[in-house]
């Protein structure tokens, strides 16, 4: 978990893709977390991302730096603790001038029963779960 974390921590950007209806929506973000064990990322309910999440919670995580990309496919499952927000604003806190823990707008979500890989092309993916 860690080492996902700090591959999408550093690369600045990934890509999330949801679905919506029979078509993949995708699009860049920038908030990764450790929050209570778990990988979580912030949004807006206000935002078609939310809904869609809560509509299939599946989803998909895509990165590259230095010649490695990482692809992480999870369900992202609302982390409706305040805790959780202040967290995610603390580490994010330019943030704050849109969201603020509690105001009903600011969502933050946990990723559960994901599969990382990690691949290039001088090296053999390697495979995480978590």
């Amino acid at each position: 978990m860690d080492r996902i974390y700090e591959f999408l921590k550093a690369a600045g950007t990934y890509y999330l893709a949801t679905v919506e209806g029979d078509q993949p929506r995708v699009r860049p973000f920038g908030t990764i977390d450790l929050y209570d064990g778990r990988l979580t990322f912030q949004t807006g309910k206000s935002k078609d991302v939310s809904r869609q999440i809560h509509r299939n919670p599946k989803i998909e995580i895509c990165a590259f730096k230095d010649g490695v990309w990482l692809r992480v496919a999870a369900e992202a499952v609302e982390d409706e603790r305040i805790d959780a927000q202040v967290h995610m604003l603390e580490a994010y806190p330019d943030l704050r001038a849109m969201y603020t823990p509690g105001d009903g707008n600011t969502e933050v979500f946990a990723l559960r029963c994901g599969t990382a890989t990690f691949s290039s092309f001088t090296a053999a993916p390697e495979t995480v779960t978590f």
